[in-house]
């Protein structure tokens, strides 16, 4: 099975890393190059920001073969009770639609609630094909908190939008969203191995992880390529159902608030941005309204450096993976 998976991250690896070029080419011609046109943006010339198809490509095709390859083996049953079939179809009609709503972000820009009602579809989805937080195992209480469906419901479809979002928001620096998805992912992918998690979240972290090794290189400063929306918004959904998928059986009382841990930079930024905004606008529709007060806007207004910021950054996120795989061990 590892001797799989390990195709499947170089399968994906590979994939994104050769498609990457030709997305550069095709975003020059469909106008998806983001222009310096405000302060907010830290870089100084026009770059393309259609990296995302060739990630999504990657990221399927390493999947696609480790699912048909695990079933052949035995080791995953696609039609048995979870119904994982049903559950990966309406992963990927989230992914098209969510997709199909940052492609026309990506190349003319949309509406920020435009966007949030594509993400909010996309979360519907997944939900209504079957992908939901069912229960609840808290720190400190004993039992098996079982959700009723509304609440269940709510919570899913909360937990993907938020995921969705703070990955997007935080794509501020060059190789910054990527590489805090990268360290995430892995630290993510260690919890699901210890856990004995479902196989499927494994497979899919690991095609996650691939991918997005084989954009780093083009996003990194000085960057060639963004992520664009609809890459970061892929990255951030699939983080937020693959924390669900691998947590779904777990019976360890902390694996529950793990995933929040992994992802508590992003998160952090995310809530912090909120709060911000609402004191700052004094109104709802201020949420929505973009700033310069995010971590890695006040550490380049601090001196330093894009790539200082950067790495920086990934080391906390290091931190926040590392305390969240050793809390699971303890």
């Amino acid at each position: 099975m590892w001797g799989d998976i390990a195709i499947a991250f170089l399968l994906a690896f590979i994939t994104t890393f050769v498609l990457t070029p030709y997305t550069i080419k095709v975003a020059k011609k469909i106008g998806a190059v983001d222009i310096p046109k405000d302060n907010r943006r830290m870089h100084k010339r026009p770059i393309p920001k259609f990296g995302g198809p060739a990630i999504i490509a990657g990221f399927l095709l390493a999947t696609i073969y480790l699912i048909i390859t695990s079933s052949i083996e035995g080791n995953i049953q696609l039609f048995g009770t979870e119904n994982y079939f049903v559950k990966l179809i309406g992963f990927l009609l989230g992914i098209i639609a969510l997709s199909s709503v940052c492609y026309f972000d990506d190349i003319k820009g949309i509406p920020a609630l435009v966007k949030l009602a594509g993400q909010i579809v996309a979360a519907s989805i997944v939900v209504a094909f079957g992908i939901r937080i069912n229960n609840l195992n808290l720190p400190f209480f004993e039992g098996n908190l079982v959700l009723n469906n509304v609440f269940s419901i709510i919570l899913t479809m909360g937990w993907i939008v938020g995921i969705t979002n703070a990955i997007n928001l935080i794509d501020g620096l060059d190789g910054l969203s990527t590489g805090i998805s990268i360290i995430s992912s892995v630290c993510l992918l260690i919890i699901f191995a210890l856990n004995g998690s479902p196989l499927i979240a494994i497979i899919i972290i690991t095609a996650l992880v691939g991918a997005l090794a084989g954009f780093l290189p083009f996003n990194f400063n000085p960057a060639k390529t963004f992520l664009g929306d609809i890459g970061s918004n892929f990255i951030g959904f699939t983080l937020a159902v693959v924390s669900i998928l691998g947590i779904a059986k777990t019976a360890t009382a902390f694996v529950v608030v793990l995933p929040m841990i992994v992802l508590g930079l992003p998160i952090f930024d995310t809530l912090s941005a909120i709060v911000r905004r609402l004191i700052k606008g004094k109104s709802i529709k201020a949420v929505i309204q973009p700033d310069k007060g995010h971590l890695h806007h006040k550490l380049i207004a601090k001196g330093f450096t894009q790539k200082e910021a950067v790495l920086m950054l990934y080391g906390i996120s290091v931190a926040c993976g590392m305390f969240a795989v050793i809390l699971f061990e303890s």
